[in-house]
């Protein structure tokens, strides 16, 4: 994929290949995660804040298996509907995928087995625009989270300037209304590298997936068609080439909690 630049994002250039799965895999074999507490979540009404279309199933899907065991009930607040994610696409093109992404995220779930017990809400903001939309995102909140909801959304320094926009309004949201909030890395498996100084780890939990739920994980995130092609119309490979989605295919999800 093409280098993803803004200047919100500093140093966190999403460009290349980046760090490989196997690197990440040898440095927690040495310096493991404490386990994610799953009864933190028992019978809670979970809402996942994701900035695209996909990013729920990126981050979460393993923890939204194990969710439904534990009677959770389950809302995706979808910020955007990836509209941008082609420029200039004669296949994927910004009225397509804004109806195409939603429904992409649908097939995920059902995947996942967890379609029947999800309520999916759209707030309809521009994509790559989220941090001019901060009050518009803090009023989509506003309207959906309840008093005893617990929070989970993209990591505030995640690599993307989305991710971060709405990372940092949920933890800000979560602090105000004194709401359990946990952050979960996606990009940042990317242009990190392990045990990266620029990482909270001190506050860092792992979930581990069991085999059954990445492969699981891995048909739902081949649902999106959008994303694991090649645009033929651009010349442009898959936003998410083999490479990016073996790596977010590895055996733990990360969640950090401050």
């Amino acid at each position: 994929m093409g280098t993803l630049r803004h200047p919100l994002v500093d140093d966190r250039m999403i460009q290349g290949e980046g760090t490989q799965k196997s690197q990440w895999l040898q440095a927690f074999e040495k310096q493991p995660l404490p386990p994610l507490d799953l009864e933190q979540f028992r019978s809670k009404r979970v809402v996942i804040v994701s900035p695209h279309p996909d990013d729920e199933i990126l981050g979460c899907a393993g923890l939204m298996q194990q969710l439904m065991q534990l009677d959770c009930n389950i809302i995706v607040l979808a910020v955007t509907n990836g509209t941008q994610s082609h420029p200039q696409s004669k296949k994927y093109t910004p009225e397509q995928l804004n109806q195409l992404r939603p429904l992409e995220s649908l097939a995920a779930l059902e995947c996942l087995a967890i379609a029947k017990h999800t309520q999916r809400i759209g707030l309809n903001l521009t994509d790559g625009q989220v941090h001019l939309q901060i009050n518009q995102l803090w009023s989509g909140l506003d309207q959906t989270i309840q008093p005893e909801d617990f929070l989970i959304c993209t990591y505030k320094y995640d690599g993307h300037p989305d991710h971060e926009a709405v990372g940092k309004t949920v933890q800000a949201f979560a602090k105000v209304h004194q709401l359990p909030c946990l952050q979960v890395l996606i990009w940042a498996w990317h242009w990190a590298n392990p045990l990266d100084p620029r990482i909270q780890w001190q506050q860092a939990y792992a979930y581990c997936l069991t085999d059954e739920q990445i492969l699981q994980k891995r048909q739902a995130i081949l649902q999106f068609d959008s994303q694991t092609q090649a645009d033929e119309s651009t010349g442009q490979n898959a936003v998410l080439s083999p490479a990016i989605i073996e790596r977010l295919l590895m055996p733990y999800e990360v969640y950090l909690c401050e």
